[in-house]
Formats: C-alpha cells, structure tokens, sequence
C-alpha cells in the first residue's frame, strides 16, 4: 500500500509490522505497551467519540502534554476527521499559552498531567472563549479523554461508516497540523504543515537511517517538537518500537531498561551527556583514568573513514576498557543518535562514534516539515562538521550573500494567518529563505556556518558570524554556554558561561579560593586562565572575528529563567538585554562596574608588566592629591597582582606537561602490557592446539 495520509502509518503497520510494543509509556515505574492492534483501536474509538461531539473537518485541537502514547492516540484520531492538530510546547509560559490559544482559536484543549492543567488555566480564564478542557491523567473537576472513548465504543456501529468516508475524502494537500515555532526572535509563528508535507519527509530520510523493525527507539524531546515528532512517524514507518521516555533526566536508565538502539537529539543533551561521561573518569584510580582519558583523546580523532592499523589497533584496546562500558551503561547496544536543532561540536560526534554511540547531524527547520538535509550512514555518505547532503527529491539553492534557498514537497503551506510573512520567506518562484548561512563541501555536503539574522556588522564595515565562534569556543571544557556581542562596535567580545564543576576542578587543583560561582567569575587567576584558552582559539580566527574582551558571568542560561528558547537555541535578545550593563561595560559606556564578573582584556596575556612599569615611571616629581596617590598604589596592587597570575600560570604549565608525559610513559606501558598478554594467550592457544592434535592422533 502507499501511504498518502498521516493516518495510513496505522494500516501501514499493521499490515507490514504487527508489534507488541509498538508504542510503550512508563507509568508508576512499570512500562505499559501498546500493541499495533492497540494502536489502531485506540485511535479509531477517539475519531468516532470525537465525530460524536462535534468535531469537523478544520476545526483545530491543541494539545499540551508530555510524551506518552496517548498522544499518537489524538494525532491519528484528529486527522482521521480531517481536523487540525495544534501541539504546543508545555514549557511556555501563562502570555505563550494565552497567544497561541487565541490565535489558533481551538474547539478542545488536551493536557497530559495536573501540572500541565495548572499551566494553561491562568491562560484559559483570561481568554473571552477558551477551549473545552480534556485531561489524560484523571484530575478532579476536569474531563477526561475516557469519557471520548466510552462514547466512541458506544457510537461505533453509528459513526464507523461517517469517518471511514471522512477519511476518504481526505486529500494529500489538506492541512493536518499547525506547528508553533518556538519564538527566539519575537512572538511565535504557526506553520501549516499538511499530510504530504510530513509524509515526503520522513519517508525521504527513513531511506538513510540504518533502523529497521528489530528495534526499540527513545523518544524524550517534545512530540510537538518538529523534529521529534517526525522522527517518531519514521520509526513507524520503518517498524521499529516507539519508548517514551519519563524525561531528559532518565536518558541513561530508560535506555538500559529496554535495551534501545537510539534516539534523536538536540546538541545541549547530548553535550549534558558528554559532561557527565567526561566526570566520570576523575573518581577512578590513576592508571584506569589515564587510560580512560586516553580513550577520550582517541575519540576525538575518530573518522568513518580512518584506515591506519595503528589508530584501528588503538582503537580496539579501548574499545575493550572503556567504550564497551560507556554503551553497557545505555543499554548494550549500539547506538543510532540523529542530532538536529542547532550545530554540535564535531569532537562530540567523534568521541561518540568512535564508542559506538554514533551521532548523524542533519540539518531542517519547522517550515520545511522539518529535514532538508541529513549525513547517510546507509549509504556511506557521512562528513563529520556538516549536515550531510539533501533528501532525494529536495531543491538546494543559495543566495548571492550564501543564504541557504530550498524547493520541493517538504515547504510548508504558509504561515497561519499571516499571508503577508508567507510571502516574505516564500518567494513567487517557490523557493523557501531559510535565514541561514552555509556553503557545500565536495559539492554535495551541507554546511551550515550561521544564521543570516544573526549575523552582525562591526563598526569598521567587517561581518562577523557568531554561532561559528561560539560553537568553536565551546570545544574547551571549561565552557559550558556563550554569546558573541559586537553589533556596530570597533571589535568583537563575549559573554561566556563557565563549566562550573570542572573549573571548581581547576580552582582546587591551583590552589584558588572561592565561596561561590560569583567568586569565581571575579578572580583573577581564573580571568588569566580562560585569557588562555581564548588566545588558542583566537589563533583560528581571522583578526576582525577574533574576540578582544570577553566576561564571564556566574549563571547558567536555561529554558526556566527564559535564556533559552523551548528548542534550546539562545534568546539573543533577551540576553542582550538582561546583560546591558555588562555590555556597556566591555565598550566602556558604562563609569561603574556592573555586578557578576569584570571585563578581561585579551592583551593582558601578551604584556610584559616590567616593561609596563618602566613605560608609565614618572620622569618629572610632581605633586600629587591623596585620591592620585590612591590610584598609583592600586595600579601597583594590579601589577603585582598580575604579575603573580603569569606565575602561577606558567608553574599551571609545567605541571601540565609533566602530567602530559606522565600520560605518554603510562599509555606505552599500557600498550607494551597489552602486546605482552596477547603474545602470552596466543602462546596458551597453540599448546591447547597442539594437546588436542595428539589427542586426536591417539
């Protein structure tokens, strides 16, 4: 059969894929599963229950709820009756939910707990005419959906031939959901988005996956998240088993439970997974944390493409003491990881692959239902530090200022009563504006290298591309987030998150006392360090993007204190704002110093402070007041206080490679003990052999 409807997945699977635990949900610590018969019962009792209060071909349905399968229940069951599904991010806040409600003007809301209710009430009594309110979990004083379905049972002789014709007339092109953006740059878009839409897409990079009906995948991103949500109709097409899992932070456990074979990510999980696998080597005793770390360095030298014995024999050592462990702890299987969102540091992707974790970045956005690109490991065609190259079937054009242009079945139908905005992004020869920078590599290979929004102009007339900076800066562990700033200004600078536990590590280890994180963003051995570690990725950078300031600041940005976005991106805007005293500070338009951390100048590394002292010593004796005598004394005190910083930095040094050559000496005398065992059991298995042969002669 051919699938023309999001609806016909169910007769697809139950046809080609009949399952046990097509879908699973974790409820009170037990795994409750769905068969495929489920799947199709369910769905089909909501679509009559549903035609029997009412529901029409048009009318929009929200939803507001966490992963479970009776999400895909309502999904199936809304389109069926040529209805419009509306899933909207649970994490918005009370004017998010009040916008979209009223914006979408939906017939019901359903809401998956009693914390999701609790949500969206403030926002459903400010509305003149609210949606009727359906929960999932049973809450006091609210409708529950199985109220839908008793009445589905109840109505199924009456309504099973209205909806069967409802689903025939049903067309490919008809809208099927309006998916809101998440909002970075100002209020939130509704994307149409029709069967055909979704279908041409998931369908088109089911193609390179290398999952098939054996498998059991996690789902944990939100399901009204684009990407997630056609990730989970592409293991439905392909067969593979769909497990909820209970949340982000039980990644690692739900995955040993069922023993998966993957999931789809955005890069801050998966770097939140890189954090915790690199901490957990400084708790072992010091030869296994050299060889653990001597696995990590190894990784990140990793390519599909590596040929060289030595590196392949390498390889196989710490495949055996440290990576095998590394996937025990997610289930024992190897791992398919398809990461879109936003870039991920190419280092990930090779640690991670190279321990059998293999992450596929691709690349799309909620206008283009979603991917238009994606690396294909069924194929072989894999380029670590790009997106891959675009789904059969899809245009890929470019702009003259390199803006990223695509065509084909995947575009969205436009923007919910917006024409005008359609219009805008969607030009009269069809072709979609992505707002986004990239180029080809080998003439087939996507890279993105930034957002064209967010691409800003120095004063002296230089572009500057700041997510290529910020993504390249956070390949140092020792930063966790960072935001380029310098729209208009002479130079570029950055405000930057610090990994607060492994520079706790850091501060511990050289002797750096601190109470807190503020503590540590004001120290000044800490600014010298990070001035460090600046200068080395300053060196890849081409002068006018090279950053001449940057401030540490002492709290993370987050999706709760309204840094992040709902897909993890940075609200530039908002940041801007809540920094502008800082801001102002790093190009000196502010007199006082702001609180959370001071402005380090990326020239302090390079002075020689002798030569400073001798260049301002006064040549004349002049009088000075008491508040010039104050200044000299603490220019004095900072000198002095410098000059101890390049101490204690250059003995930092000399500690560290020492430490480095400790490592070399202990990884030869792994690698001599490794050869050394092998010669000893091949030695054991020839006289085993040659015992047996005369036993056998005998």
């Amino acid at each position: 059969m051919e699938i023309t409807r999001i609806f016909d997945l169910l007769d697809w699977m139950v046809l080609n894929y009949p399952r046990e635990d097509a879908l699973a949900g974790k409820r009170n610590g037990v795994w409750e599963k769905y068969s495929t018969a489920d799947y199709y019962k369910y769905a089909h009792l909501l679509a009559y229950g549903l035609y029997e209060m009412g529901v029409t071909k048009g009318d929009r349905i929200l939803t507001v709820s966490n992963n479970r399968p009776e999400w895909n229940f309502l999904d199936m069951a809304i389109g069926m009756l040529g209805a419009v599904h509306v899933p909207v991010y649970p994490t918005l806040n009370t004017e998010g939910f009040q916008y979209i409600f009223e914006h979408c003007q939906a017939k019901f809301l359903f809401v998956g707990t009693s914390l999701l209710y609790r949500r969206v009430q403030p926002a459903c009594q400010k509305m003149a005419v609210s949606p009727e309110i359906f929960s999932i979990d049973s809450i006091n004083g609210v409708r529950n959906i199985s109220e839908i379905l008793d009445l589905g049972i109840a109505t199924r002789t009456k309504n099973e031939p209205q909806v069967t014709a409802l689903k025939k007339s049903i067309e490919p092109d008809d809208l099927f959901s309006i998916v809101y953006t998440s909002g970075t740059t100002g209020a939130s878009k509704g994307v149409m988005l029709s069967h055909r839409n979704f279908i041409f897409n998931f369908v088109g990079h089911s193609k390179v996956q290398i999952i098939d009906e054996h498998c059991k995948m996690l789902s944990f991103l939100p399901l009204n998240h684009i990407f997630e949500r056609s990730m989970v109709y592409e293991y439905q097409y392909l067969g593979a088993s769909v497990y909820y899992a209970e949340g982000i932070g039980t990644i690692q456990s739900n995955l040993a439970e069922i023993h998966g074979d993957g999931f789809c990510s955005v890069p801050r999980v998966i770097e939140t997974i890189y954090d915790k696998l690199f901490s957990a080597g400084k708790q072992l005793p010091w030869l296994s944390r050299v060889i653990y770390y001597g696995a990590i360095k190894h990784g990140y030298k990793y390519d599909w493409n590596t040929r060289n014995p030595l590196f392949h024999m390498s390889h196989w050592f710490y495949d055996g003491l440290v990576y095998r462990k590394w996937r025990a702890r997610f289930g024992g299987h190897r791992l398919t990881i398809v990461s879109g969102g936003s870039a991920i540091q190419p280092r990930i992707i090779r640690l991670f692959s190279a321990a059998g974790l293999e992450i596929y970045e691709g690349y799309g956005m909620t206008e283009t239902s979603p991917v238009i690109a994606v690396n294909n490991p069924h194929d072989g065609f894999v380029r670590i530090g790009t997106v891959g190259r675009k789904l059969e079937g899809t245009e890929l054009s470019f702009s003259d200022e390199g803006e990223i242009l695509t065509r084909g079945p995947h575009v969205m139908l436009g923007y919910y009563k917006d024409p005008e905005y359609t219009d805008q992004v969607i030009d009269a020869e069809g072709w979609l504006h992505t707002g986004d920078i990239g180029e080809l590599v080998d003439g087939m290979y996507l890279k993105i290298t930034d957002r064209k929004k967010e691409i800003f102009k120095l004063s002296a007339g230089k572009y500057v591309a700041p997510q290529l900076i910020e993504n390249l800066i956070k390949g140092s562990s020792y930063i966790e987030q960072a935001m380029v700033i310098g729209e208009n200004e002479k130079f570029a600078s950055a405000l930057i998150v610090p990994n607060f536990p492994q520079l706790r590590e850091w501060a511990d280890r050289n002797h750096v006392s601190y109470q807190d994180n503020s503590d540590l963003v004001h120290n000044q051995l800490v600014y010298v360090h990070f001035q460090k570690i600046i200068d080395e990725f300053n060196h890849q950078l081409a002068p006018h993007e090279q950053l001449k300031r940057f401030r540490l600041v002492p709290h993370d940005w987050t999706m709760q204190n309204g840094f992040l976005s709902p897909t993890l991106k940075l609200r530039r805007s908002v940041l801007a704002k809540e920094y502008k005293d800082v801001i102002d500070e790093i190009y000196l338009k502010s007199e006082r110093p702001a609180g959370g951390g001071q402005v380090f100048r990326q020239d302090l590394s390079h002075i020689s402070f002798d030569s400073l002292e001798k260049i301002n010593r006064p040549r004349l004796v002049i009088p000075l007041d008491k508040a010039e005598r104050q200044k000299n004394r603490e220019m004095r005190r900072s000198r002095r206080a410098a000059r101890r910083a390049e101490r204690q930095v250059r003995r930092t040094e000399r500690l560290t490679r020492k430490a480095n050559r400790l490592e070399f000496r202990l990884q030869r005398r792994a690698a001599r003990i490794n050869r050394r065992m092998m010669r000893r059991i091949a030695r054991r298995e020839r006289r085993q052999l040659r015992r047996q042969l005369k036993q056998q002669g005998k």
